[in-house]
């Protein structure tokens, strides 16, 4: 491994989708700002894995001046194991604070019993400040499968000690679609000053109607929040490679040390995988699509490494906080446009291959 160079640079493909905007979440966004005048609070949802690609400018725009909670999820795969980790993990966690102020900031892992009582907590103060006789009422956002419905049922089972899942969850976007009926997350009587209980809403996760970044758009494949047929997981497994050899706080080649030694070449990695794992077609061949499913669901899973894809540093917050850079203020006329004109210029260089 001493003589072993990774790729500085990982090419984004000019044909790589740049949305996964459907129908759904189009009419779920619509939906959701006609309750946002009987809704007290929203809890938005983030990956911790992608704290700044997992920001959604559509939610900016529609839940201005609206009380808001940022909640970063899934934080059990974001590292931040050992002295150093905790130092950066601190580091993040003040940094996307400041990025997000006055907003509330707070990170959940949806296992950990103490994380899930913070937020509930946050959320108790927050109803006995209203003091409404009719209970408070929530509404959960966030982008497709940033652990929304994970969010919910674990506040169900520690505010109300109900067991089972008010909501379906699923390793796949698009488990929700729908909007549904309010699930009760504090009971009348644990919550606050003789008001009513509390109710969160699960709503669909909504993706951005184009996204102008094409690593932007491989992150969030990696992490799950689009269905993984819309990018080939040969293309994901080739950009996860590039982060494990590059990133040390994402793995290191280390990692995946029983599969083959550090390489640039996914073909080389999956055939590796596959003879591990014994992933060989019927007519002898190694299975290296089957393999490279396995490894995409291996390391959302958190055993290939953890750790955070998003450099979360000063200059990058402090460019977002000033409007510019990944999150400009781009309103979404301007990102369906944006898309609309992509589509023109493929079917435009089709017609003139053909």
């Amino acid at each position: 491994m001493a003589n072993f160079i990774p790729r500085l640079h990982f090419p984004t493909l000019a044909s790589l989708p740049r949305t996964y905007y459907l129908g759904h979440h189009a009419a779920a966004l619509s939906k959701m700002r006609t309750l946002l005048g009987q809704t007290d609070l929203v809890l938005e949802c983030r990956d911790a894995r992608i704290p700044l690609t997992s920001r959604n400018p559509v939610f900016e725009e529609a839940l201005r001046g609206r009380a808001r909670v940022v909640v970063f999820t899934k934080g059990d795969l974001a590292g931040g194991e050992g002295e150093e980790g905790r130092r950066g993990a601190e580091k993040r966690q003040a940094l996307l604070r400041a990025l997000h102020h006055p907003s509330p900031v707070l990170f959940s892992d949806h296992t950990n019993r103490r994380d899930v009582q913070s937020i509930l907590t946050h959320i108790r103060e927050a109803a006995e400040r209203r003091g409404n006789l009719t209970g408070s009422h929530l509404l959960v956002v966030g982008m497709p499968n940033v652990g929304k419905s994970s969010l919910l049922n674990a506040l169900r089972r520690e505010g109300t000690g109900r067991k089972g899942k008010a909501a379906q969850t699923g390793g796949q976007p698009g488990v929700t679609r729908k909007i549904g009926t309010g699930v009760k997350i504090i009971d009348p009587e644990e919550g606050s000053g003789g008001s009513g209980g509390v109710y969160l809403l699960d709503t669909p996760g909504v993706f951005m109607p184009y996204v102008p970044d094409g690593e932007a758009m491989l992150k969030l494949a990696l992490c799950g929040c689009v269905k993984d047929p819309v990018i080939p997981a040969f293309t994901l497994v080739d950009y996860l490679l590039f982060l494990l050899n590059l990133r040390g706080e994402s793995g290191g080649p280390e990692v995946y040390g029983e599969f083959c030694r550090p390489t640039n070449d996914v073909q080389e990695f999956l055939v590796g995988v596959a003879e591990r794992t014994g992933r060989v077609k019927s007519w002898g061949e190694w299975d290296l699509e089957g393999s490279a499913g396995w490894i995409l669901r291996r390391w959302r899973g958190g055993g290939l490494g953890r750790g955070v894809l998003d450099s979360v540093e000063e200059g990058v917050v402090e460019s977002l906080r000033r409007g510019e850079g990944l999150e400009g203020p781009r309103s979404q006329s301007r990102m369906v446009r944006e898309g609309k004109e992509v589509l023109r210029e493929r079917a435009r260089a089709r017609r003139r291959a053909g």
